[in-house]
């Protein structure tokens, strides 16, 4: 009796002892569960525009100074690959997905899945249509095609012909810069003569396009470009033409390629955009958005219409550059050194 009876004692104990064993195992995974570190997808179009690895560093060193985690993915200018890698975001159970689209209107679906699987999605620089993204961050684009055009139609107050050769045609900010751009020339005398658009912001395009409008006519007074890569080709197939330093060309991005040119005297403005400042408020709302947080404050109510939804939003006001106000600002700023702005001024 008294055997059978230490028998069953130690059985019950050793139930007993499993069970505890189970709800610290439970209890342990819990706690890794909560302390795991939030996961953020980052998705580039590509980094052949000088701008998006400064993009990327702030970004990265902000969300991982606020304790999250970034996964870069770069789909080098393929929408296919780009969908393939936020599939794989989804995949990973990502907690916020960050994209700079390739082409707004072909990601909408996979962003949707993404929301269904209860990730949160964040359209950076460029909106990504009918997605009803958790956020868009980007600059005022329109702003930045009203500071070309004010500052094309103040180099050509007698008006006359110009050119304009714009960006990516899958790129819903090209819409708003050509917005703004034509809205600030309107009733100054410039006239449209020429105007393509860059596939993929292929500059060498930009090239050919110049050449394509002189052969129609070369009697222009300006050049509106899409970004400062797109203006190195323009002035390219200007300088051929003799027509460098004597035709206007305004483009964005602050490149520093476009500072030298801007100093140099072949290069009329370039808008520069605090890339750094956008990149890093970009990592904060990704984080924020990520814990559930409320940002409604922070972007004060403003929203922006992806084709179907009013999304939240969040914008940055650019700053036109002139060999003026170069040292005031890229210098200033610490964007580019002046050394090397000034390189090739003796």
């Amino acid at each position: 009796m008294e055997k059978r009876m230490r028998r069953w004692l130690f059985f019950v104990m050793l139930a007993l002892a499993l069970t505890g064993c189970g709800n610290s195992r439970q209890e342990n995974e819990n706690t890794v569960e909560r302390d795991a570190p939030m996961q953020i997808g980052l998705s580039f179009d590509s980094f052949v525009i000088e701008r998006w690895t400064r993009d990327r560093d702030m970004f990265v060193s902000t969300a991982q100074g606020m304790g999250a985690q970034v996964n870069v993915q770069v789909a080098n200018g393929d929408v296919q690959e780009q969908i393939s890698q936020i599939e794989y975001f989804i995949k990973k159970k990502m907690d916020v997905i960050v994209v700079i689209a390739i082409d707004g209107n072909a990601l909408t679906d996979v962003m949707k899945k993404a929301q269904e699987e209860g990730i949160k999605i964040i359209s950076y620089d460029r909106l990504i249509d009918n997605a009803n993204a958790d956020l868009y961050i980007s600059f005022d684009n329109e702003m930045v095609g009203t500071l070309m055009g004010e500052r094309l139609a103040a180099e050509c107050p007698e008006g006359g012909n110009i050119f304009t050769i714009n960006g990516s045609p899958t790129d819903n900010n090209v819409t708003d810069v050509v917005k703004g751009f034509t809205e600030a020339i309107e009733g100054t005398g410039l006239r449209i003569v020429y105007t393509n658009y860059c596939d993929n912001w292929l500059a060498e395009l930009a090239y050919d396009m110049v050449n394509e409008g002189l052969s129609q006519t070369d009697d222009i007074v300006g050049v509106m470009c899409g970004n400062d890569d797109l203006a190195s080709q323009a002035i390219k197939a200007l300088a051929e033409n003799r027509l460098a330093g004597k035709v206007p060309v305004v483009a964005q991005d602050a490149e520093l390629s476009a500072c030298q040119r801007i100093v140099e005297g072949t290069q009329t403005i370039t808008v520069y955009k605090p890339v750094e400042e956008l990149a890093k408020k970009a990592a904060e709302f990704a984080v924020k958005i990520g814990r559930g947080e409320d940002i409604t404050a922070e972007i004060d109510g403003k929203t922006a219409f992806d084709g179907t939804y009013d999304v939240p939003c969040y914008y940055i006001e650019p700053i036109a550059v002139t060999a003026e106000n170069m040292d005031d600002t890229i210098i200033e700023d610490g964007f580019h050194r002046a050394e090397d702005v000034y390189l090739n001024i003796h």
